[in-house]
């Protein structure tokens, strides 16, 4: 990706110079999480998610400052400019369908975090946090896609996560998030989770979104990076390697041909009306 000496909104927090707490105990790393995660996602009782959470996690109550790396710099130099890429391009397609977008903060992170949603550790993996409407990031993610999932990695690889999680703040601000909170109420866990599922797969299609509009600054490969951490990610490609078996009843994000149908879908039409993942899980 374009990205270097572009311009910065600077609506970053990173704290990753304090170390305030947060070492994950329980095994699964963000796999261990990802259905409570989910929950959240879709407007959920966040407090609640996040408590469970929490309850993985050791708090350390000391707090150390440090000053951040040259290359720590450098990726926040990366996750500001594709963050305002993403802003500008839905500040656009919002005012398109008459609708306002408010910008979100991205929290950069190390270890754990606090937010509106509660304490989280680094190994939830990116979230959205619809009561402070931020996203929450630790880097560290990256090499967990890699290193564990398979995925190639690259710049366009952590856009693509981004994107997806600003996907969140988008069906946050439309309501989107909140209608499926009142749709699952009654409805079985398996049920729940299809719900569960449309919206994150509509998260992935609004990152294809993001990536039609922001052409211009994609290297050849960008793509295929992103793709590939679709694919990584997909529910059966996770189950299959952390517990040796594919449950789909239990799926809360789709399937990786899923994540990525979704993802190209946005991308080849760049049209938001095309994105009703919620329709096609019913079917």
């Amino acid at each position: 990706m374009k990205w270097m000496g572009r311009s910065r909104s600077g609506n970053i927090d990173d704290r990753r110079g304090m170390s305030s707490g947060g070492k994950f105990l329980a095994g699964g790393g963000i796999i261990g999480v990802i259905a409570l995660l989910a929950q959240m996602f879709i407007g959920g009782d966040t407090g609640r998610i996040i408590g469970q959470i929490a309850n993985q996690v050791q708090v350390n109550n000391g707090t150390e400052q440090r000053d951040l790396t040259p290359e720590e710099l450098q990726q926040q130099e990366f996750v500001d400019v594709v963050l305002t890429d993403v802003d500008s391009i839905w500040t656009i397609v919002l005012k398109e369908k008459g609708e306002n977008y408010k910008k979100p903060t991205l929290v950069l992170f190390y270890d754990g975090v606090q937010t509106e949603c509660g304490g989280a550790s680094s190994a939830t993996g990116p979230f959205y946090c619809p009561a402070d409407q931020n996203v929450y990031m630790d880097l560290g993610f990256m090499n967990e896609m890699t290193n564990r999932f398979g995925a190639k990695g690259g710049d366009f690889a952590m856009a693509y996560i981004i994107a997806h999680e600003v996907g969140h703040h988008v069906q946050n601000l439309l309501g989107t998030s909140e209608e499926m909170q009142r749709a699952q109420q009654g409805l079985s866990k398996a049920q729940a989770n299809k719900l569960s599922v449309a919206l994150e797969l509509q998260a992935d299609f609004y990152a294809g979104i993001f990536a039609h509009y922001d052409k211009q600054y994609l290297d050849v490969g960008d793509i295929e990076e992103a793709l590939s951490a679709a694919n990584a990610v997909g529910d059966d490609a996770i189950q299959q390697k952390t517990q040796g078996r594919i449950v789909p009843d239990a799926f809360t994000h789709g399937t990786s041909k899923q994540r990525m149908y979704w993802f190209t879908k946005g991308y080849q039409t760049g049209d938001i009306s095309q994105g009703d993942t919620f329709s096609e899980m019913a079917n």
